[in-house]
Parts: structure tokens; C-alpha cells; sequence
């Protein structure tokens, strides 16, 4: 069968396709399997349970269960979860938005296939535009989702503060960095980042917003962890949002990523076009996320959630995945990304003798999954050795998985070093 060339960013592996591959592998692999891949959140009881309520609530109502499951809703997205969500953010932060600042896509993913396709590629007057990503390593689904036929991102090398002998953490190099209007459609930072869980802080986000500023360039924050939900921040930091920033939010990390809900505030040119967009691809987004969140909202849940149970339970999961890190690879030369949120250990292996891609085949095969550091470095095309030297372990498995998936990579590491 013959396809188009549309057809052809579909019939390659990618890191995006590894990842969520890995996931369905690792569930039908045979035992031990040790799944510190991918990006599935833990399954927090508590917050399970408040699900559970809300959702029971709506099941027993004839007319709002109807509504959510038996018609489409608004292609911008569900209308009361829309105004619950501008009411608090209005409350909470004193951001000047309304409903018509708010639009529902279906999933993160799909947020950003179409942020990024509006932002960059070819505009009218000729000029070719990409995405800047200031500080890469960086989050490795944004690589694949351009429509153009060139590389539609720029990345930028992050510098390197070794904090002491095995912590180190990223910063923007501001020095090396010029944002041009004639070759950047937007800018887009996560925060914190996924794979390193970084949270640039808020004097850098401010620094970064004025050089937007200056250049007339959105810039696009990813706060799928962070801020203001679910909150997987362990760092001081303050929620950012005006007319020139386009927020993109997710329920996924709350622990619903099943319902594929991601949500952009925006300036309503931006979320009028994602209105058109999924009433043009998909007639409108999914309901039932945006109708157990607007529950959540009304009932005062949301935020409760965020602060008393999904923090303080991903505290907990990092302090006992860095003990063990130190107790397991004391001897290597690693170094782990200072944990400042999200559900990510990035550990860098010095010098790592074989390549990170070689690492995760060794480890696939002893019933570990890991995703290789160098599927985190989009739009940055040069020799960087830092990429191949780097993996992310998502900690939130539970804690015995965990300390034997790290024993083993450490394992497999020391045998890698010693046999070099």
C-alpha cells in the first residue's frame, strides 16, 4: 500500500512512540517486570477515592450523567468547567480571564500538535518560524508532533550547575540566548520539566516572559506537573499567566490521564483556534474528564487535592527513590537532577562508556524500563556527548519496584564501566 508524505513521520519510531510502546510491552512482558518508563502517575487512594465520590454523584443523576456520556459538548470545551476554572484562577491568582480564555483539548499531546503547528512553520509573508526551547534536555513529545517537513524547534544546551559531588541542576543560558521574531513563532518552557524534573525559577520565568515581551513572542508554559494543578512543585514557586503567555494544563497528573483532558488559558485568538480545530478533527473534546474536574471545582476538591494528598505523596516517593540512589550507586559517577518536582529522577552518568540507547536495551532485558536520555534533546543538533549519558526513572511505581530497578541499573552500569 502506498502512503502519502504526510503518511511518513507515522512510519518511523520515535521517543514518543517508544515511550507509550514500552507501556503496553511491559504490561504483557513475563515477570519481573520493573516499569520505571513512561510517564503513568502512582494511584494515590485518597485521591482515588474523591474520584470515586464525584464520579458516583454524577452516575446517580439521570440528567448530568446523560449529558456527559450522550451528547457532544462545546467544541471549546465543557461550559461549566470552563467557568469554574476562570473563577479560580481569578480567585486564587487574580489573573484576569474568563470562560473565553479556556479551551479543552483532548490531552497534553494533542494541546501542543496544534500550539506548536499554529506557532511555527510557514507563515504567509515566506518567513519559516520554529519553537524555541530555551533549556533542553527537555520533553521528549514535543519532538514529533510538526506537520512541516523541516524541524520545526530550536533547542538551546542548558548550563550545568554541579551543585555538589552527585547533584547538579540546569539553568537557562540567557547569555546564549536570542529570541527573534522573524525565526520564532513562540517559546515554550515545561515547568517543572519532564525528564528532569528542573523548575526554572521565578526569576528566570520572569526574565524569560520580559525577553517574550521584547520580541512579541508567545510564550508557551507546560505545567502538566506543576502549577496551579496538580502541583508536583517540592521547590519555591509562583504560578505565571497574562494575555502574552499561553498556559497548558492537564488532569493526567492529577491521576486521570485516561480521560485524555489537557486544558490551554490562552488569549481568545488562541482558543478560539483550538474551538475550530477540534470541531473541525473531532467535533468536540471529550466530556467526561472536564465533567468529573468541574465537580472537583465546585465541590472545593481540586486544589485540596493538589496541596494535602498529590504533593506531599510525591515527596515522599522522591526522598525514598534518592535514598536509594545513594545507597545503590555510592560508587558510580553519577549524578541526579536536583528533584524539584514532577515524577522523574534524570541521572547522569559520567563518561558512560556505552550509549544511553545501549544502556535501555540492556536493561530491557533483565525487565527494566527506563527512556534513554538522548530522546530528550529536540532541536538541538549538535555533538552535545551530555545526551547519550543521561536516563529518566519515573519513581512513581511502587517504592519495592523501584529499589530493584535501580539496583539493576546500577548493576548494569558498574558492569558497563568496569568492562570499558
Amino acid at each position: 500500500m502506498q502512503f502519502s508524505r504526510f503518511a511518513q513521520r507515522f512510519q518511523q519510531d520515535t521517543g514518543t512512540v517508544q515511550l507509550m510502546d514500552d507501556l503496553g510491552k511491559a504490561r504483557s512482558a513475563p515477570p519481573p517486570v520493573y516499569m520505571l518508563g513512561g510517564g503513568n502517575p502512582a494511584h494515590i487512594p485518597e485521591v482515588e477515592a474523591v474520584f470515586k465520590e464525584a464520579l458516583s454523584e454524577i452516575l446517580n443523576d439521570a440528567s448530568r450523567f446523560g449529558q456527559m456520556v450522550g451528547e457532544y459538548d462545546n467544541p471549546q470545551g465543557n461550559d461549566a468547567f470552563c467557568h469554574a476554572l476562570a473563577n479560580m484562577l481569578h480567585e486564587q491568582f487574580g489573573w484576569h480571564i474568563d470562560a473565553d480564555n479556556i479551551a479543552i483539548t483532548n490531552g497534553s499531546q494533542s494541546s501542543f500538535g496544534l500550539l506548536f503547528n499554529c506557532l511555527a512553520g510557514q507563515f504567509p509573508d515566506g518567513h519559516f518560524k520554529k519553537i524555541l526551547l530555551p533549556i533542553t534536555p527537555e520533553y521528549v513529545g514535543y519532538a514529533d508532533v510538526g506537520l512541516a517537513e523541516e524541524d520545526i524547534f530550536e533547542g538551546h544546551r542548558a548550563t550545568i550547575e554541579c551543585l555538589d559531588e552527585h547533584t547538579f541542576k540546569y539553568h537557562v543560558d540567557f547569555d546564549q540566548l536570542v529570541i527573534d521574531p522573524m525565526r520564532h513563532g513562540a517559546v515554550c518552557v515545561s515547568r517543572p520539566t519532564n525528564p528532569t524534573g528542573n523548575v526554572i525559577s521565578d526569576a528566570e520565568l520572569t526574565r524569560l516572559r520580559a525577553r517574550c515581551q521584547t520580541a512579541g513572542v508567545p510564550l508557551i508554559i507546560d505545567g502538566a506537573y506543576g502549577l496551579p494543578f496538580p502541583g508536583m512543585i517540592f521547590t519555591d514557586a509562583k504560578p505565571l499567566w497574562d494575555d502574552g503567555i499561553i498556559l497548558c494544563l492537564s488532569l493526567s497528573k492529577l491521576g486521570l490521564p485516561g480521560l485524555r483532558t489537557g486544558i490551554v488559558v490562552a488569549d481568545p485568538s488562541i482558543t478560539r483556534l483550538i474551538r475550530n480545530a477540534n470541531a473541525i478533527n473531532s467535533l468536540s473534546p471529550g466530556r467526561v474528564g472536564p465533567t468529573l474536574a468541574a465537580a472537583l471545582l465546585q465541590r472545593g476538591d481540586l486544589m485540596r487535592l493538589c496541596n494535602e494528598s498529590i504533593r506531599p505523596f510525591y515527596q515522599s516517593k522522591v526522598a525514598h527513590a534518592l535514598s536509594e540512589v545513594r545507597r545503590a550507586m555510592g560508587n558510580l559517577p553519577v549524578r541526579v537532577h536536583r528533584a524539584e518536582g514532577a515524577l522523574f529522577l534524570w541521572l547522569w552518568f559520567e563518561d558512560l562508556p556505552i550509549s544511553s540507547a545501549e544502556l535501555y536495551a540492556r536493561l530491557v532485558k533483565k525487565g527494566v524500563y527506563i527512556i534513554p536520555g538522548h530522546h530528550f534533546f529536540p532541536g538541538l543538533n549538535d555533538d552535545w556527548q551530555h545526551r547519550n549519558e543521561c536516563i529518566r526513572v519515573n519513581y512513581a511505581a511502587p517504592n519495592d519496584v523501584v529499589t530493584i530497578g535501580l539496583n539493576i541499573i546500577a548493576e548494569t552500569v558498574k558492569n558497563a564501566y568496569d568492562n570499558s
